[in-house]
């Protein structure tokens, strides 16, 4: 389950999820793959994570849309 990976601590980034152990925001590492960066760069870059930290914040985000309501349109 990825929420074992994400860690949300008021005293932590200003409660924003984070790997857990770590200081690395979710949206960070969304932000990271959006811009092109592969997992492996990611890894090489952040030895503190590991590829299931990767495809925890994936699935937290994906969890957190799920249940997100939408009001107007967007374009």
């Amino acid at each position: 389950m990825s929420m074992e990976r994400i860690e949300i601590n008021p005293r932590k980034m200003g409660g924003k999820p984070v790997i857990k152990g770590t200081r690395i925001p979710v949206y960070f590492i969304l932000e990271l793959l959006a811009n092109g960066w592969s997992f492996e760069d990611i890894l090489e870059n952040y030895p503190q994570l590991t590829r299931e930290d990767i495809l925890a914040a994936i699935r937290y985000a994906s969890m957190i849309l799920k249940e997100e309501q939408y009001v107007g349109v967007f374009g």
